[in-house]
């Protein structure tokens, strides 16, 4: 009897504990010593609610995931809204604007060699802090096509992938280049040369081409095109980097940029493990997002190479079928105004004080441009046409 009565005065006990624990500052409620039971009851009760939550949650976090999976491409041949917002921003539309007229007022105050690409470039410190790749083209038109693509990507919408460039020209006797007047005269830089001012960006990382364009790339010369059925399996951050690829290509097209993944698809022929190693000019930037640099052989150089680098730069196009909507529809309007030539004149003068030194593209890289927009507007609606036909 004794015993039962100690193990009822536990019960109770461990009862009224678990009634405190579970609710908020007492209230008034049964005398002392009856088991607080609708206290037991809440808890209980808490702990469904919690767990039925917790499961619901779950299961809406499985259905985004599982839509954006089944839905990276839109109508066919366009990038999900979803995709493109999880694209790093770049360089912002401020930086890009406030560049030039920093990069001008600022004075050099040291060069030095290394960083920068091939040794005839310097790596710039400036006065008020920050840093520039100074370029130094072997002929002035490797400046222009810098120059040149950096504008081209504005129009096309693909400007925040390139950082902030400017053009200068190196006066040894002029304020800005004044204090680094030693250094000049062992660059054997020209007076009076034009240069490009690319605004360094730290912690940047090499870039390793995917598939269909990486260590697939069967033959060197004819990537397979990448099929929206694959796109649905693939992890979000893959199809985030994809994105960034189509538009590296169609902007390698139309500029007949050799110096990236074509020279890479090209050394394919002595090299077959070079598609493993890191893509020429593409680096990853702090924020994930990638970076195209050192765009000089594009435009001016390129388009007297075509007949070299034609043969790999037109499989990479075609291995494209999935578009930035955005870039599609300025392709489209500048296919159908046959204003490619115009609208990169007009930014280019607008945005460029110094661009009578290198002067415009020729009447014939005019219509090269033009004839590169038509054939991408053309592969564009291929792709949707064979998207309609599935």
């Amino acid at each position: 009897m004794e015993r039962g009565g100690r193990a009822a005065l536990g019960l109770l006990a461990l009862g009224a504990l678990l009634g405190l624990c579970a609710l908020p500052p007492p209230q008034p409620g049964p005398q002392r010593g009856e088991p607080r039971r609708g206290g037991q009851k809440t808890f209980r009760a808490l702990l469904a609610v919690g767990r039925e939550q917790q499961e619901q949650e779950r299961e809406e976090q499985q259905q985004q995931e599982a839509a954006g999976r089944a839905a990276p491409v839109r109508r066919g041949i366009f990038w999900s809204r979803e995709l493109e917002a999880r694209v790093p921003r770049g360089f912002a539309a401020e930086e890009a604007a406030a560049w030039p007229a920093a990069a001008r007022a600022a004075r050099v105050s040291s060069l030095e060699r290394g960083g920068c690409g091939r040794s005839s470039n310097r790596l710039a410190r400036l006065s008020d802090g920050s840093r520039a790749c100074v370029r130094y083209g072997v002929s002035p038109e490797q400046i222009q096509g810098e120059a040149l693509s950096y504008h081209l990507a504005g129009v096309l919408g693909m400007q925040q992938r390139l950082p902030p460039m400017a053009l200068a020209l190196v006066e040894p006797r002029g304020r800005q280049w004044e204090p680094v007047r030693e250094e000049l005269r062992g660059s054997l830089w020209a007076e009076g040369a034009v240069v490009s001012l690319t605004r360094w960006v730290d912690n940047l990382t090499a870039v390793v081409a995917p598939a269909p364009w990486g260590s697939e790339a069967g033959g060197g010369r004819r990537p397979r095109a990448l099929s929206a059925a694959e796109l649905g399996g693939l992890p979000a951050a893959q199809l985030v980097e994809l994105v960034q690829w189509s538009d590296l290509i169609l902007f390698d097209y139309l500029t007949a940029n050799f110096d990236r993944l074509a020279s890479n698809l090209f050394s394919l022929q002595w090299d077959p493990r070079v598609m493993r190693r890191a893509t020429s000019n593409l680096l990853r930037g702090p924020d994930g997002g990638l970076v195209f640099m050192d765009n000089e052989a594009g435009l001016v150089h390129g388009y007297r190479l075509l007949a070299v680098w034609d043969p790999y730069h037109e499989p990479l196009l075609r291995s494209v079928c999935v578009f930035r909507e955005g870039t599609a529809k300025r392709v489209a309007e500048l296919h159908r105004r046959r204003s490619a030539a115009a609208e990169l004149r007009r930014r280019y003068r607008a945005r460029e004080p110094l661009w009578a030194h290198l002067g415009f593209l020729s009447e014939r890289q005019a219509e090269l441009l033009q004839a590169r927009v038509d054939f991408v507007h053309r592969h564009i609606a291929h792709c949707r046409a064979q998207a309609a036909a599935l």
